[in-house]
């Protein structure tokens, strides 16, 4: 028998950006004002009539901090920020959180604020840059309120999940039995990749329990731990302060992911400190933790138990097949990363120490963030079970036509400087947050479909779309030969001229925004005061030694290191086309 109210579920997964995080809060905004607008038009005539929910989101770094304030809106409604006049660009809107999260942050020019001194104590230096504005982002946008507050969406379902990735730099320890000639032996080994998970709570919604920690905006349940997950996980090693995070073992020890760790070595105490760097570090897009939790409740509603290892593996390769094609599945996971992995550029043979470090420390990271179980699934054509966004643009000439396309950390402003680049101007920001808005149009309105023969095969998508003029919803991107496809979330707003691209006009007179080099030479004095103030307290020295490294610094090291930071900002904008030309 037919299930007509069975929803169609989306997890979503957001990578590691830096700065670029305004590009993953711009994506969000746009879908969920499509599913809001969506809610608003429900009932009337050609409009589908199927369900779309949003059960789970998770994240590393900048994308686990965007899924802890994507959760905290769910009962605050956010507006959303029209494409400003000139005269407006750099209007705050805190009507908005994402956008007043990410693009105003706490300052047009972050960087002056990161270069500051003042987190730098007497023979103690917490970072390469002030983070201090982490905390007061945080404690501003990640906080009880009760104004505005509004029933929960029905796309969102149930209590929302939300986790973020964490690297504990202490780890969890545990041990395997070693059989040796006369006893066994305990042989102690760590892990490291770690998770803070929460379920929002709205007042209506009983907790599920388990690892999933009740998280209520209205009331500040767990309020202080959630803030403190998202500031650890967008930790930047070195760059960035790390961060101390409290739970409850009780939490922890049931994590779904670590539960072999604490099967023969539980914890000892109820309140587990541990101190992280970037959860990206180890697991950037965690787009698996998201399947995980997809298989464990699509099983327990089919009535497929498991209890072994293997049993598990043969049942999510079923409801991975189910959802791998668009004629059956049921849920997909949703991955926003302004900085999708690419090919690999020829590898330089070059033996040399200063060459070999860096090699040594990304490949370290590369296998860190591999996922051995997932490339099967990974590489499979057409797999409906996963979907990705990521940057894209087009430079266009004075008649239209295209000149270049632009994919990736190469189509956003943020992408220089591995990323901190958004951090130099707000413009970058700006310009990030606009385009993952017009791409996630563009991914709904043409890309994130079913074929024509799902809506008769697929129930869901059978009944929603009985008795629509489904060309109204049609994607303009069918190849020659493909059957028609047609939108999984409908968009109702007039489809763009071809070669639009809705972003503002910035400050230059262009749609890419541009800045000059005199804007970049405004932050030598404050990096040379960092780099000098760095120097005399990497440790502590007394007598003559101090005054001597005090007037080496000064005069030599700070300037040429500080020297050194200025030409490489120079020389990444430049390659990202940021700077002006005369």
């Amino acid at each position: 028998m037919e299930n007509k109210d069975k929803p169609f579920k989306i997890g979503l997964c957001m990578a590691g950006a830096v700065s670029a995080g305004a590009y993953t809060a711009g994506v969000v905004d746009y879908l969920l004002e499509a599913l809001n607008e969506w809610e608003k038009r429900r009932g009337q005539d050609n409009v589908p009539s199927h369900k779309v929910t949003i059960p789970i989101m998770g994240g590393a770094s900048a994308g686990g901090m965007t899924a802890i304030l994507a959760a905290s809106t769910i009962n605050n409604s956010i507006i959303p920020v029209d494409l400003p006049k000139p005269e407006h660009l750099f209007d705050e809107h805190p009507e908005n959180k994402l956008y007043h999260s990410w693009v105003d942050l706490i300052d047009r020019d972050m960087f002056s604020k990161m270069l500051d001194t003042s987190d730098i104590q007497k023979g103690k230096i917490v970072s390469a840059l002030n983070s201090q504005f982490i905390d007061d982002i945080a404690n501003k946008m990640i906080s009880s309120t009760t104004q505005n507050r509004r029933e929960t969406p029905s796309y969102f379902q149930g209590s929302v999940k939300v986790f973020t990735t964490l690297t504990n730099l202490e780890g969890f320890n545990y041990y395997a039995g070693l059989n040796s000639g006369r006893r066994k032996d305990k042989y102690y080994m760590s892990i490291h990749n770690d998770y803070a998970c929460f379920e929002v709570l709205d007042g209506v919604k009983k907790p599920e329990g388990g690892a999933w920690m009740p998280l209520n905006f209205m009331t500040g349940e767990n309020l202080q731990t959630a803030k403190n997950a998202a500031m650890a996980t967008g930790a930047f090693p070195i760059g960035l302060a790390p961060r101390i995070l409290e739970r409850e073992a009780k939490y922890v020890e049931k994590i779904p992911w670590l539960d072999y760790v604490f099967r023969n070595t539980p914890l000892d105490k109820e309140i587990i400190r541990t101190l992280n760097v970037d959860g990206g570090m180890i697991n950037n897009e965690p787009f698996e933790k998201v399947r995980d939790i997809f298989n464990d409740e699509m099983a327990a509603e089919m009535n497929l138990p498991y209890t072994t290892t293997e049993e598990k593996i043969k049942t999510f390769q079923v409801l991975e097949d189910i959802n791998s094609d668009c004629n059956t599945f049921e849920n997909t996971i949703l991955m926003i990363d302004p900085f999708p992995s690419v090919q690999n550029e020829n590898f330089k043979m070059d033996t040399d120490i200063t060459d070999i470090i860096p090699k040594t420390l990304s490949a370290m990271l590369s296998q860190m963030r591999a996922k051995p179980t997932d490339y099967k699934d990974a590489m499979k054509e057409n797999d409906t079970s996963q979907f990705i966004i990521s940057p894209s643009r087009q430079i266009r000439d004075e008649a239209g036509n295209i000149i270049e396309e632009l994919f990736g950390e190469k189509a956003i402003a943020c992408g220089t400087l591995g990323g901190f680049g958004g951090f130099l101007n707000k413009e970058f920001r700006i310009h990030d947050y606009y385009l993952g808005r017009y791409n996630c149009e563009v991914f709904l309105r043409d890309y994130f479909t079913v074929t024509e023969s799902a809506l008769q095969d697929n129930e869901i998508f059978r009944n929603g779309y009985a008795q629509v003029d489904k060309s109204l919803y049609a994607s303009d991107e069918t190849k020659p030969g493909e059957e028609k496809k047609y939108q999984i979330i409908p968009i109702f707003t007039p489809r763009p001229a071809p070669g639009t691209l809705k972003v503002p006009t910035f400050s230059c007179g262009e749609n890419w925004p541009k800045i000059t080099e005199k804007e970049i030479e405004k932050f030598n004095k404050p990096l040379k005061r960092r780099v000098e103030k760095i120097l005399m307290n990497i440790v502590e020295l007394n007598g003559i030694t101090k005054p001597l490294l005090y007037i080496g610094a000064k005069v030599v090291l700070n300037k040429m290191l500080a020297g050194k930071v200025s030409e490489s900002i120079k020389k990444s904008l430049y390659d990202w086309r940021l700077i002006e030309t005369k």
